[in-house]
């Protein structure tokens, strides 16, 4: 599991990455401005850092000389997008360029991208007795292998992310099946009851009347 700090002024924008780094299984860490990242810099060791270039006290450059001794990878998320900033930003020597606003998807993509080109995978999941490996699309079971479908596999990551959240049918059905639900459930219905036979989770993953189901971590 890595570790990933944020450098980002907007805690708005702060918070999504947070939010979504944390639901793919990421420890990460959070600095509002350029001082602040320096001292994390400082304090602990850091596989990742997703920089913005526009910071107070310390901007996102100057940052990136601070960091640049520590081999710690970065990828700049800036609003400055022009050819001439990404020529910039990597020349300094970023290791990636992201250009705001990006898509939560495309971030991590790159974000994984950066991971496997050093050798960290980032994205293992576990939950009791379960272990699901996203890269491989493979999940183990007290370390023995458990088949599933590709919906399957689908399914059971998106139940992982959301634990303990009551998930909607519709939310879950076009999530996973990638269509609109028109409100037959037969098809999510059939696939949960094969998940919770196959993990023997039946009193893990729980049915939420007129909403959908929960999966209690």
């Amino acid at each position: 599991m890595a570790d990933i700090l944020i450098v980002e002024d907007d805690e708005a924008i702060a918070d999504l990455i947070y939010m979504n780094l944390r639901a793919e299984g990421y420890r990460c860490t959070c600095a509002h401005d350029g001082m602040e990242g320096a001292d994390w810099i400082e304090k602990g060791r850091f596989d990742l850092v997703l920089l913005d270039i526009m910071l107070p006290e310390v901007d996102g450059y100057e940052l990136l000389e601070y960091i640049k001794p520590t081999g710690t990878p970065v990828i700049f998320l800036t609003a400055k997008g022009a050819v001439e900033d990404r020529i910039r930003g990597l020349k300094a020597g970023a290791d990636d360029y992201l250009a705001k606003p990006f898509q939560v998807g495309e971030l991590l993509a790159r974000v994984e991208a950066v991971l496997r080109r050093i050798g960290i995978g980032g994205k293992q999941m576990d939950i009791g007795d379960v272990s699901i490996y996203p890269d491989s699309r493979s999940v183990t079971k007290n370390g023995c292998p458990v088949t599933l479908t590709a919906k399957e596999f689908d399914l059971l990551v998106e139940l992982v992310q959301n634990k303990n959240v009551a998930l909607y049918r519709d939310q879950l059905y076009e999530k996973v099946w990638k269509e609109p639900f028109f409100g037959e459930t037969r098809t999510l219905d059939a696939h949960i009851q094969r998940l919770r036979r196959k993990l023997g989770w039946e009193d893990r993953i729980k049915t939420v009347f007129r909403i959908g189901y929960r999966l209690e971590g």
